[in-house]
């Protein structure tokens, strides 16, 4: 890989509510090769499905994507990368959930962006990922929608994370703003290895939020401000209002 940043897509077959997800097919392709398909658009980066199934790897290979098997016994996305890019001498590393096929290639230019941008700073950031305003027709209280508090901008126009919850942050007791957390994160290969190496922690375990890990651990994580997110596939209804949209 000579590209200075990888995109890995995390695929795994054992989906709770939705097994075998990644290679629902009723829009005339595999999910997984829509989320590819949208990735390969990134400008400057090479893209790896990174699965703990043959059948997905079968799959990747056969639209001409690339993909590694990787241990089935990871438990996040994130150490499922953590196992796929070692080695692969990318600058920087994209997490991209396999199951974001509608995700915009710009947003994905503007993360890694910004990660690159505070890595040029005397204060790098741990990791980087993305918000958007909360959408209008959305509940703040869906735990499900996970909302970000934010800083105010610091001397390089960056935003930091200051805490993510499913819960509503900041507490309406006034006017409040909310903020959408986008689930894409930018890693140095180092800052992603260590990331995989060290223990779930309290408040990860409470929220089961993972990047909750980095802040309660002391790290940095940048967030950069897009107009909106991209529907993901959690459940047989998502899949389903998808198919709709890319079918007509």
């Amino acid at each position: 890989m000579s590209a200075r940043a990888l995109i890995v897509l995390p695929a795994r077959w054992g989906s709770t509510r939705l097994p075998g997800k990644p290679l629902l097919d009723r829009t005339g392709k595999p999910l997984i090769q829509h989320v590819w398909e949208a990735a390969v658009g990134v400008k400057d980066a090479d893209v790896l499905v990174a699965t703990d199934d043959e059948r997905i790897a079968a799959a990747v290979r056969g639209f001409g994507g690339e993909a590694v098997m990787t241990d089935a016994g990871h438990t996040t996305g994130s150490a499922r990368i953590a196992e796929a890019a070692r080695g692969t001498g990318a600058g920087i590393v994209v997490n991209l959930q396999g199951d974001e096929p509608e995700v915009d290639p710009g947003a994905v230019e503007a993360l890694i962006e910004l990660h690159a941008k505070t890595l040029r700073g005397d204060r790098p950031a741990f990791v980087s990922t993305l918000a958007a305003p909360f959408p209008a027709d959305a509940d703040p209280a869906d735990p499900n929608a996970v909302k970000v508090a934010l800083s105010q901008p610091d001397e390089d126009g960056i935003r930091n994370a200051l805490y993510f919850s499913r819960s509503r942050i900041p507490y309406p007791r006034g006017a409040a703003a909310y903020h959408l957390h986008i689930g894409l994160y930018a890693y140095t290969p180092e800052t992603l290895q260590a990331f995989a190496a060290t223990p779930p922690t309290p408040l990860e375990g409470a929220e089961s939020l993972e990047q909750l890990r980095v802040l309660e651990t002391g790290g940095r994580i940048a967030v950069g401000l897009v107009e909106g997110a991209a529907a993901g596939i959690d459940t047989p209804e998502d899949y389903e209002t998808f198919v709709l949209r890319t079918t007509g």
